[in-house]
This record gives C-alpha cells, sequence and structure tokens, in this order.
C-alpha cells in the first residue's frame, strides 16, 4: 500500500511541473496559463539579462519553449561558433507587457540580432541598462554599430532552424518582424530561397525599428 501511495503521489507531482501551457486571445490582447521560464543560457546561447529573467519577463508557452530548445540545440550542430541571445517575452501569466504592444499571450520572443566582431568571431550583442538592455542599439543601413556587423548567415540559420522546430511540434511561425530595410540582406544568404518560400516577414515599418532585434510570434493554437 506505502509502495502504491508513493507512485500515485510521483504522478500527480510529475503532472502538475509537466502541465502543458494554455494560451488565450491574440498576441496583442490575451493571456496565458502555466507559462514556463526560458533557461538562462546553453551551449550557444544566453538571456538578455539576468535582472530581467529574475524580473519574470522570460516566460513563454511550454511549446514555445520546447521549439526554442530545439533550435538552439540544432544550430549547434549545424554552426558550433555561433552564438545567440534572447530578449523579451512575456510574464508568467500573460497580459499587458510594458513598452510592448504584444507579448501577451506567451507565443512573442525578441531575439537580439547576432553580430560579429571586426575578427568576424560570431560575438553577443551587448545589453545592459546603458542601451536600454539593447533596445537602444541602432544599426546604420551597412548593419554596422561600433565595430560589430550583423551575422545575417547566423540570423537567417535561426529562422530557419525555429521554423524546422516548430514543423516538428505541429505548429508553425505567424510572422517575423525585422527592419524591411535590412530584410533584403537575410535573402541574400543560403537560406534566402527557404526565407522567401515558408517564412512571413512583416512588410510594414513597426513602432519601434526592430533592427537590434528581429520578433517573431508563433503559430500555436489557443483558446478564446
Amino acid at each position: 500500500m506505502f509502495r502504491l501511495l508513493i507512485i500515485l503521489l510521483s504522478a500527480v507531482c510529475f503532472g502538475s511541473v509537466a502541465a502543458e501551457s494554455i494560451c488565450y486571445g491574440t498576441t496583442s490582447n490575451g493571456r496565458l496559463e502555466n507559462g514556463v521560464e526560458l533557461p538562462a543560457d546553453g551551449e550557444n546561447f544566453v538571456t538578455y539579462s539576468t535582472v530581467a529573467r529574475l524580473a519574470g519577463r522570460t516566460y513563454v508557452h511550454s511549446t514555445v519553449r520546447d521549439i526554442m530548445v530545439a533550435s538552439y540545440a540544432r544550430l549547434y550542430r549545424e554552426l558550433p561558433t555561433k552564438v545567440y541571445k534572447y530578449a523579451e517575452t512575456g510574464f508568467e501569466s500573460g497580459g499587458r507587457f510594458r513598452p510592448h504592444k504584444t507579448h501577451r499571450n506567451g507565443l512573442s520572443v525578441d531575439f537580439m540580432t547576432p553580430v560579429m566582431n571586426a575578427k568576424g568571431n560570431s560575438v553577443h550583442l551587448p545589453t545592459h541598462p546603458f542601451n536600454k538592455l539593447g533596445y537602444k542599439i541602432e544599426f546604420d543601413a551597412e548593419g554596422q554599430y561600433d565595430g560589430l556587423v550583423i551575422d545575417y548567415e547566423a540570423m537567417a540559420a535561426h529562422i530557419v532552424a525555429l521554423h524546422k522546430e516548430a514543423l516538428a511540434h505541429d505548429v508553425d511561425l505567424w510572422r517575423v518582424i525585422f527592419d524591411p530595410e535590412l530584410q533584403p540582406n537575410l535573402f541574400k544568404t543560403r537560406h534566402g530561397p527557404y526565407l522567401k518560400q515558408y517564412i512571413q516577414f512583416s512588410q510594414k515599418r513597426s513602432w519601434v525599428r526592430h533592427d537590434e532585434h528581429y520578433h517573431v510570434d508563433f503559430e500555436v493554437p489557443c483558446k478564446t
């Protein structure tokens, strides 16, 4: 009897930990149940801010978490020298997420733009309070900023990995928001044909430029 009780208790505890997230509404008018926190780092990725993470600003839908982690693992196998950094996502229960207009139901993620230094090495875009955790950075028309240059190959590979892993999880990507003036550089990479065929890029200029980061909305079924 005691052994059976232990098994039942273990099953209950495991079920509560492994509960899947439930999203409601839309990215701009919704909420989230059972949101999960993204890992702080991995073999090839880090969070944009430990303080922001501790403040609860890196929660997503559990399916989105699984896609992101699997995508980074895929990239580590394919491009082991490239490093990535994710940024704002949302709160554990979703809802209003200032200053963003979306990020409300766990399906929106900001990724800091991958960059290379003067030596051509993949490095993280600097994110600290003095540059608004990276959101204040402005790249010029050549994709350069303070000795760094946008790594379009790494960025294109990341978007492709996200899409492929989304499909593997029986969902999709809804859209990618990135500065329309810089988008053509993505299509010049070896992943250009794939991006043109499968990824929907927003062509409208957003209320913020989206050059130092790219915004990805995942298409996961939500309740109304």
